[in-house]
C-alpha cells in the first residue's frame, strides 16, 4: 500500500480527508514514491485558525528565546544535512551534491535568522520636545503564508518561514505537491527543536488551496516564488485582498563574456550555470552574449557542454538528473523543436535522451543553440531545462542593452579581467542581482535575494534585512510623563506644540 504523505495542523499530524490524492513520482523512471494530498477546505481553514490562535501567544515570547529556538533548530538542520538531501534528491532528481548545496542554503538563512534580535531594533530619540520622547518598535504581523516551488523543496520554504515565526509571527506553509517529503521533514526537525507545534502549519495542495490561502481575512502576509502567470496571479489576488505580497517569478539570466576573460574559468562557468539542477534554477544561465573575438570560443564550449552525462542520483557520474516530470520534458523538448523551427542553429540536441536503466526517466541532454534572436520563443521563454542559447555582440554596450530591453532582471553576470568593463557593467545593467566573474550570483543571506522587474512582484525581497521588514510592522510611540496633576482649577490644554 502506497504511503500517504501527512500535514501538520494544529500542533498535530494529520492524515488528510481529501477524496483527492496526485502521485508522486521518481523523475528518473516513473516509480510512484507516495501519495500527496489536496487538503480540504476545512483542513485549510484549521491550518489558518490555528496558526491565528498560536499567534496570541507567539508574539509574547522574547526575541531571544525564539532566537535560540532557531539555533537549535540550524543545529538539527545540520546534524541531518544528508538525510534531508537523501530526500531531496529522491523527490527531485537532483544529484545527491546538487541536493546538499540546496539544504544548505537554505541552513544559511536560518543560521542568520538566529540573529535576529539586532534586526528588530527600533529608534528613539529623547526631548523631540519638551518633556516628550518618540521612540519606535518592530512588531510582527500575524498570519503570514508561504507558497513554495518544487525546484528547491528545502532552500526557498527555509527562506521563509525561521525568519517569519523568529519575527513572532505564526506560518502556514504550502509546498510544492511535486516533492512533499523534504519540506515535511524540515517540520518535524522544527517541531524537534522545541517550537509550538502550532507556530508552524504545513498543509498539501493546488490551486484551489492557494487561492484559499489568498483569500482568507486572517492571512497577513504571502510569499511566493514560482513561475511569471501564477506569481502575477498571487500578487495581484493577494494585494487586492489588502495583504503584504512578495512574488519572485520568472528569469531569462544573461552572462557576458569579454574577449578578455580567462576561457577555461569562461567554460566551466557556463556548463555549470546552463545544465546544473538540469537548468531547473531560477537564477541559471540561459543566455551567453559572447562579446567581439569571445564568439571563436563556441567549439570549446560545445565540447565542454557534451561531456556532461545526466543519471539517476545515485551514480556518482552524474552531472545532474532528470526534469521534474514528463511534462516539464515534454514542455522543454518542444521549445528546442520550435527553436530550430524559427531558424537557430541547434549545435547540442538534448532531445530523447536514454539513460541505461531509466529509459523512462525525464532525461533532457545538454543543449546548445546559436544565431538565437530575440524574436525567437526560445529566447523570450524561460526554458527551465539544459538549454543555453549563444548570442553575439559587437560591444559591451550592445550587450547591455539586450539584456536591459528583456523584460526579466532576476540576474546576469560578466566575465572580464577589464576592472572598467566590470564596473561599467554592474553601474549600468537594470538587474537585480550581478556577478563579476561568478556564474550564478546568488547573495548569501545577510543580503537579500534582489530580483527586478517582472521577476520580482513587491517592495521588500527575501531573507537578510528585506526580511524582516516584510515580516514585522513598526509602530511608533509619542509620550510624555508628568510629574504631578493638574492642578484643581487649571484648564486642560486643547492644543499640541512639539516646537
Amino acid at each position: 500500500m502506497l504511503e500517504k504523505i501527512n500535514m501538520y495542523i494544529d500542533g498535530k499530524s494529520v492524515v488528510s480527508q481529501s477524496e483527492q490524492w496526485l502521485d508522486v513520482t521518481n523523475p528518473a523512471n516513473q516509480e510512484v514514491l507516495y501519495q500527496v494530498p489536496m487538503a480540504t477546505h476545512n483542513e485549510v481553514e484549521l491550518a489558518v485558525s490555528s496558526a491565528k490562535t498560536a499567534f496570541e501567544t507567539w508574539k509574547d515570547v522574547p526575541v531571544p528565546v525564539r532566537a535560540r529556538m532557531v539555533l537549535q533548530y540550524q543545529h538539527l538542520l545540520k546534524k541531518h544535512h544528508d538525510e534531508i538531501a537523501e530526500i531531496l534528491a529522491e523527490e527531485t532528481g537532483k544529484t545527491f551534491e546538487d541536493a546538499k548545496g540546496d539544504v544548505w542554503r537554505g541552513i544559511e538563512v536560518a543560521e542568520h535568522a538566529a540573529g535576529v534580535a539586532s534586526m528588530m531594533m527600533g529608534e528613539y530619540v529623547e526631548n523631540v520636545a519638551n518633556g516628550i520622547d518618540t521612540y519606535s518598535v518592530i512588531q510582527p504581523l500575524g498570519v503570514c503564508v508561504g507558497i513554495t516551488p518544487f525546484n528547491f523543496p528545502a532552500m526557498i520554504p527555509l527562506w521563509m518561514f525561521p525568519l517569519a515565526v523568529v519575527c513572532g509571527n505564526t506560518f502556514v506553509l504550502k509546498p510544492s505537491e511535486q516533492d512533499p517529503k523534504t519540506p515535511n521533514r524540515l517540520a518535524e526537525l522544527f517541531y524537534e527543536a522545541g517550537f509550538p507545534r502550532d507556530v508552524l502549519q504545513v498543509i498539501h495542495g493546488g490551486k484551489d488551496q492557494v487561492n484559499q490561502l489568498l483569500n482568507h481575512e486572517d492571512v497577513q502576509a504571502i510569499s511566493f516564488v514560482g513561475s511569471v502567470g501564477v506569481g502575477e496571479h498571487i500578487y495581484k489576488t493577494g494585494t487586492d485582498n489588502l495583504k503584504r505580497v512578495q512574488a519572485f517569478t520568472g528569469a531569462k539570466n544573461h552572462l557576458v563574456v569579454m574577449p578578455d576573460a580567462n576561457k577555461n574559468q569562461v567554460i566551466n562557468g557556463i556548463v555549470g550555470a546552463a545544465c546544473g539542477a538540469a537548468g531547473q534554477r531560477c537564477m541559471g544561465i540561459s543566455v551567453c552574449v559572447m562579446v567581439g573575438d569571445a564568439k571563436d570560443w563556441q567549439t570549446d564550449l560545445k565540447a565542454a557542454m557534451e561531456k556532461l552525462k545526466p543519471n539517476y542520483w545515485k551514480n556518482e557520474d552524474s552531472a545532474y538528473g532528470p526534469l521534474i516530470n514528463a511534462q516539464a520534458k515534454t514542455r522543454v523538448e518542444g521549445l528546442i523543436t520550435q527553436g530550430v523551427a524559427d531558424g537557430a542553429t541547434l549545435l547540442l540536441d538534448g532531445r530523447d535522451y536514454k539513460v541505461e536503466g531509466y529509459e523512462n526517466g525525464n532525461f533532457v541532454g545538454p543543449t546548445l543553440f546559436t544565431d538565437v534572436t530575440v524574436d525567437m520563443s526560445i529566447y523570450h521563454n524561460e526554458i527551465f531545462g539544459p538549454v543555453l542559447c549563444l548570442m553575439y555582440a559587437d560591444t559591451l554596450e550592445e550587450a547591455i542593452k539586450l539584456i536591459n530591453d528583456n523584460p526579466y532582471g532576476n540576474g546576469t553576470s560578466i566575465f572580464t579581467n577589464s576592472g572598467a568593463a566590470a564596473r561599467k557593467f554592474q553601474h549600468e545593467i537594470k538587474v537585480g542581482q550581478v556577478g563579476i566573474n561568478i556564474p550564478i550570483p546568488v547573495p548569501l543571506p545577510f543580503f537579500s535575494f534582489t530580483g527586478w522587474r517582472k521577476s520580482f512582484y513587491g517592495d521588500q525581497h527575501a531573507y537578510g534585512k528585506q526580511a524582516v521588514k516584510f515580516y514585522t510592522e513598526t509602530k511608533t510611540v509619542t509620550s510624555r510623563w508628568f510629574e504631578s496633576d493638574i492642578p484643581d482649577g487649571g484648564a486642560p490644554n486643547l492644543s499640541i506644540n512639539l516646537r
